[in-house]
């Protein structure tokens, strides 16, 4: 997000996703466009991937992702 902020979700179509926050046709990033995609993981389970999206909303889930994708999210603050 353009606010630094890093948005965290799960879908089963990521391509449709994708395209709805790009286009505005999501609430919680629509007010932050463009978006950019850091990264994503799979899972074949639903469960699993609720579990992990439930883990990466954590603060410790938080400072996890900001650690993985650090050079990427400097790279967008600081073009």
């Amino acid at each position: 997000m353009s606010n630094s902020q890093i948005y965290t979700g799960s879908t089963s179509d990521l391509k449709l996703r994708m395209r709805r926050h790009e286009s505005g046709n999501v609430t919680t990033t629509s007010k932050y466009l463009p978006v950019t995609m850091l990264g994503y993981e799979a899972y074949s389970l639903k469960t699993d991937a609720q579990r992990r999206e439930k883990y990466l909303k954590t603060t410790e889930g938080k400072r996890l992702l900001r650690q993985q994708y650090r050079d990427i999210i400097n790279k967008n603050m600081h073009p």
